[in-house]
């Protein structure tokens, strides 16, 4: 398995392995790059693919970020080991993945991007952020490059007329806020919502998909919202705007991880232990809830479609200890994972795996044929009631999710509010 940093960061606790240049020649197509002479797309040759991940590698969204190369590599990584991966065309290729730091910066996205093409990648995948992949959506799609299988719940991704070129991969930003706003609208209490989102269409989507579940629920009243900026060290003073409302369950949609620590640390020291429900991607049980004293609030709720190796439920699952063993033996990642990223991007990788066993021309044209075709795929680790389906336009590949509340080591599904 080859791994690739590009010098703008520091890949992190994931190794880089040699650097072994692929060799692309031959005519340019699309404007996109050298591909390989055989009518081929650039990145991809007899016997190699290769893809590119921007992802923070470094800040404070390095963690998630990390976990989105750990994952993709821990899959491929044993792929690799066993002899590749058998294409729909009859060749078995061996995956190649470039990893690029943008620390969560726009700009440094589609400067990664321009040095993907530059570097003859066949497509983009698995990095983490909206702002950062909306960066560089445009010029994918001007260049027809496959931007896939990405880790934002942006809508736009999954629209397959203003983005030809693109697919999600985690549910959207409204499914998400939908799951906890149908669960709490179906409970048999009253209950005065907070709300807190990222001014951002991050948090306008979650926001919608809760108002939209919640709808006219007689049981449930929205007394306080407010807004945060991603580039803020703080919340304090929204939160205590928030806590007099008097709220009993508190609407948190927020994607910067030392930001949800703070905020469930204050909370406690005004006195103000609500409920909560904070996105998937920023509800790690490790990493957020237990340095944020999540145990003195009666209830954390996110939701999830994977399974968590921290819980003693899956223990012994024969995914997740596969898992655990290709995540530090390929993806040179020992510790349990503290993010859902690295679950999430092993399953892209089993995604990407199906794709390319359907291409029947080495062409991103045809993969991006192939990858819109899979229905029902029970990737490894996903959740009995969800699948991978990239059939339905508007919904990224995973669409389904499960509420789930933390029970003080890790998330246990719950049918009821409370």
């Amino acid at each position: 398995m080859k791994i690739r940093n590009k010098p703008d960061g520091v890949l992190g606790i994931v190794a880089m392995a040699s650097i072994i240049a692929l060799s692309l020649s031959g005519c340019a197509r699309d404007g996109a790059g050298q591909g390989n002479g055989s009518g081929s797309s650039p990145g991809i040759t007899d016997t190699a693919i290769t893809l590119g991940v921007t992802t923070p590698l470094s800040g404070p969204t390095a963690g998630p970020g990390t976990c989105t190369v750990a994952g993709l590599a821990a899959y491929f990584g044993s792929v690799n080991a066993a002899g590749g991966v058998e294409f729909g065309d009859g060749k078995t290729r061996t995956v190649d993945i470039k990893s690029y730091d943008d620390a969560y910066d726009p700009q440094k996205a589609l400067s990664n991007f321009q040095q993907m093409v530059s570097d003859g990648v066949f497509a983009v995948t698995s990095g983490l952020g909206t702002p950062t992949n909306r960066a560089f959506r445009e010029a994918a799609i001007s260049q027809q490059v496959p931007q896939v299988l990405v880790m934002t719940g942006d809508p736009l991704f999954s629209d397959r007329e203003e983005s030809p070129w693109q697919l999600g991969f985690v549910p959207i930003y409204e499914n998400e806020g939908a799951a906890f706003g149908k669960l709490l609208a179906e409970s048999d209490a009253q209950h005065k919502v907070a709300i807190l989102s990222q001014n951002d269409d991050y948090g306008k989507g979650y926001v919608a998909g809760f108002k939209e579940a919640i709808g006219g629920a007689a049981n449930v009243s929205v007394v306080g919202e407010l807004t945060y900026e991603a580039t803020d060290t703080s919340v304090d003073a929204q939160l205590t705007q928030l806590a007099a409302s008097g709220a009993d369950v508190f609407f948190n949609a927020m994607s910067i991880t030392p930001l949800v620590i703070s905020s469930l640390q204050k909370a406690q020291q005004i006195g103000w232990t609500p409920s909560w429900f904070l996105p998937s991607n920023t509800s790690s049980p490790t990493a957020i809830l237990q340095p944020g004293g999540a145990g003195a609030y009666p209830g954390i709720y996110s939701v999830s479609f994977s399974k968590a190796p921290q819980s003693p439920a899956f223990a012994q699952d024969a995914d997740v200890v596969k898992f655990l063993a290709d995540l530090k033996q390929y993806g040179n990642y020992p510790d349990m994972p503290a993010f859902p990223h690295c679950m999430w991007s092993y399953m892209v990788g089993a995604t990407l795996e199906e794709a390319f066993k359907n291409m029947t021309e080495p062409t991103r044209e045809n993969f991006m044929t192939a990858l819109r075709d899979i229905k029902g795929l029970q990737a490894p680790l996903m959740l009995e009631g969800t699948a991978v389906d990239t059939t339905t336009d508007g919904q990224p590949a995973v669409s389904t999710v499960l509420v789930q509340k933390y029970d003080g080591r890790g998330y246990g599904t719950v049918e009821n509010f409370g």
